[in-house]
């Protein structure tokens, strides 16, 4: 497997893990040598979902797969924040990890939200 790939999903396993925190209760993370991008990643998690939320406006946050929203937290951050790795590469990443770690149907709701993320154009 591809240590970029392999890395994002520690990350993916990571928001996951942090996105059952409750009232500031530490949660431990499955990967500590991520903890640094993963806290980036809730630091501007405002950002970030602001970016979703207004590419996908019929699709609340809230009602958002759990896994689905880790996944395009971390591309919505490589593709407007990192920028370290070309668009296509991020958009198919996190494609491949939704049908990894997704339902069936993840992967195209992921490609449609992030495809509109690039184009500027809501789903």
């Amino acid at each position: 497997m591809d240590a970029r790939h392999e890395k994002r999903i520690h990350i993916i396993q990571n928001l996951f893990s942090k996105s059952f925190e409750i009232n500031d209760i530490h949660v431990s993370l499955p990967n500590e040598q991520f903890a640094d991008i993963t806290s980036d990643i809730f630091q501007n998690t405002e950002k970030i979902d602001e970016i979703i939320s207004t590419h996908a406006p019929k699709y609340p946050l809230d009602k958002i797969a759990r896994i689905d929203l880790c996944i395009l937290r971390l591309a919505v951050y490589e593709l407007t924040i990192e920028k370290k790795e070309p668009v296509k590469v991020i958009i198919n990443e996190a494609v491949e990890l939704a049908k990894e770690m997704g339902n069936e149907r993840s992967f195209a709701f992921i490609n449609a939200v992030l495809g509109a993320v690039v184009s500027g154009n809501p789903t």
